[in-house]
């Protein structure tokens, strides 16, 4: 519509100043007769009839060269500034593609959750910045103005929102491998399913979480072995349905970790100095109890570092010894999730212990390397 306006301009200005005998009913023929439609009253100061006697009134000596050159001066004008909008709107629409697609993402966490530190470690490997706000987990006040009420929540740009790690990871994955699908239009391949459990306690599931919705193309390239991608899906669901199961259970195994636990939790959580004193004391000795309910639930060993070595190894075992990760090569989703789960036990005994009598230490130093680094930037 501009760059018509501006064309229509110029072509009156040329005519006017060409033409040897220029009347102002000429020259004004020559306009757009939707530009001198509407509404016949007056705007401004110069009261009724203002407008009309300014655009109608005889043109003063030489007056058509002039008109001419403002109208030729308005086209030019009008143009330049319709080019210089349609190079800025292309500009602004390529600069996604030309900067890889870059997204601002902020990540809602508990520090010291298993289920955050897979995204933290999936973000880190990709080379993706990310902001992070550290949620208090008595209040949760940070997330209040969220329905869904767990961490982690990564929001993308400040307006698409998302849920559950395994989601995050997945639909990340996929963004970065099918460059042309945006986050919404990802995320409807992760529908929610609310159902009751066996407590009357509603809860939310999603559709296809360990899988990454990419091409057959895109598929054989990012899983070239026959069995890899299944592979992966195996040891995701195993690190979110088994080994996570086995951390809380090692942390809290006697009194004396538990209050070690719950000191490193405060110190890296987001506590006021009562809240972090309570949570310490009278926390640690809650998470006592509950570890011991925790090792009935699912079944544990009296001597519950027997199923994490165990564990471990299994991991370590299916890994094998031709290959430096789960991915061959490179770390897969998979990798990412056990060293994230983890990794949430560093600097406790219960970490110590693992890394002392298992054989995950080699894999474990290999993975804190390739996430500091960012192997995995695209």
């Amino acid at each position: 519509m501009a760059a018509a306006c501006a064309r229509t301009l110029s072509k009156v200005g040329w005519q006017i100043l060409e033409s040897q005998s220029c009347r102002p009913s000429k020259v004004f023929s020559l306009v757009p007769k939707a530009s001198l439609h509407g509404s016949s009253r007056a705007y401004g100061t110069g009261g009724a009839g203002f407008r009309s006697k300014f655009l109608f009134a005889p043109p003063l000596r030489g007056g058509s060269r002039i008109l001419g050159c403002a109208f030729l001066l308005g086209g030019g004008i009008g143009l330049y500034q319709t080019i210089k909008f349609s190079v800025q709107r292309h500009l602004a629409e390529e600069e996604p593609k030309a900067s890889g697609g870059e997204i601002k993402l902020t990540l809602y966490q508990y520090k010291t959750c298993p289920f955050c530190s897979k995204v933290r470690a999936f973000l880190d490997f990709h080379g993706l910045p990310y902001d992070i706000v550290e949620v208090n987990p008595v209040m949760r006040k940070e997330i209040k103005w969220s329905t869904y009420r767990k961490v982690p929540i990564l929001m993308v740009n400040g307006e698409v929102q998302l849920n559950d790690s395994s989601v995050i990871i997945s639909g990340l994955k996929t963004y970065l491998i099918s460059k042309g699908k945006t986050i919404p239009d990802i995320l409807t391949c992760y529908p929610e399913m609310k159902s009751t459990n066996e407590k009357g306690k509603e809860v939310t599931e999603y559709n296809n979480k360990y899988w990454v919705m990419v091409t057959e193309a895109e598929a054989a390239m990012l899983y070239p072995d026959k069995d890899s991608r299944k592979e992966e899906i195996k040891w995701r669901r195993w690190a979110d349905d088994w080994l996570v199961h086995l951390i809380s259970p090692n942390v809290y195994r006697t009194t004396g970790e538990a209050l070690a636990s719950f000191d490193y939790i405060v110190r890296e959580g987001k506590f006021s100095s009562f809240e972090g004193f309570f949570a310490k004391y009278v926390g640690a000795s809650a998470m006592f109890v509950i570890a011991k309910m925790l090792k009935r639930r699912h079944n544990l060993q009296e001597d519950v570092r027997q199923d994490l070595y165990k564990a471990v190894n299994d991991w370590v075992a299916a890994i094998g010894k031709k290959r430096k990760f789960m991915g061959g090569n490179q770390p897969n989703l998979s990798d990412l999730a056990v060293f994230g789960v983890l990794r949430v036990m560093e600097g406790l005994q219960a970490f110590d212990d693992m890394m002392e009598n298992t054989k995950v230490k080699f894999w474990y130093k290999r993975m804190e390397k390739a996430t500091q680094n960012h192997d995995g930037k695209i």
